[in-house]
């Protein structure tokens, strides 16, 4: 039997070296891209953000948000918002590694975390601020018909980015930035190990 994905993104972010944004402007931020199995494959955790969010509202994002004085570091960021939006708790979640910090169009530099809940997982939106959850098949987001090529212009300039389809939402900016990086890192770690069964 081979490796699970999450074992895949744990060798794969130990191997690694992570790139770190050290722009003082941007303000500090953190999330979670948490991965679990349902019905025979790995899903991501997404939520769609409700109307009543500062920012980024009605959008397609990981759990998280910006750092608190009182958060230790930036994991502690990470697993606040995990509970505060999703209602899971810190200790049922088992760490992989770290991805690269990604920057948003809102000037937040996101510390990008993921790890792995028990599946199946209680989870208890805030009503606040999730409108929607978004249990995603990997499976689905590797495939080329949920990829999109999206071009916008950002002072003057075209900027290209990948956006990806998932039944009638769009997943566009960080978090399809995010998710693009995760991808292709599991792509390498797939390949590099050569694995067999849950993907």
């Amino acid at each position: 039997m081979g490796l699970s994905t999450p074992q895949i993104i744990e060798k794969v972010l130990a191997h690694r070296s992570k790139a770190t944004l050290a722009d003082a402007s941007l303000m500090p931020a953190a999330v979670m891209v948490l991965l679990y199995p349902k019905d025979g494959e790995y899903c991501v955790l997404l939520n769609k953000r409700s109307e009543q969010v500062e920012h980024h509202k009605g959008e397609i994002s990981f759990p998280g948000g910006a750092r608190d004085p009182e958060d230790q570091d930036f994991l502690a960021t990470a697993l606040r918002e995990v509970e505060e939006e999703m209602g899971i708790h810190p200790a049922h979640v088992s760490l992989l590694g770290q991805l690269d910090d990604v920057a948003t169009r809102s000037h937040f530099g996101v510390r990008v975390f993921t790890g792995t809940i028990p599946y199946p997982y209680p989870f208890r939106p805030s009503a606040d601020e999730i409108a929607e959850v978004l249990e995603v098949p990997i499976s689905l987001l590797q495939s080329p018909a949920a990829l999109r090529q999206e071009t916008r212009w950002v002072e003057g300039r075209g900027v290209s980015a990948c956006t990806y389809a998932y039944n009638h939402h769009l997943i566009f900016g960080a978090t399809a930035k995010i998710l693009q990086q995760f991808l292709q890192l599991l792509e390498e770690g797939t390949q590099r190990y050569a694995t067999k069964g849950m993907r």
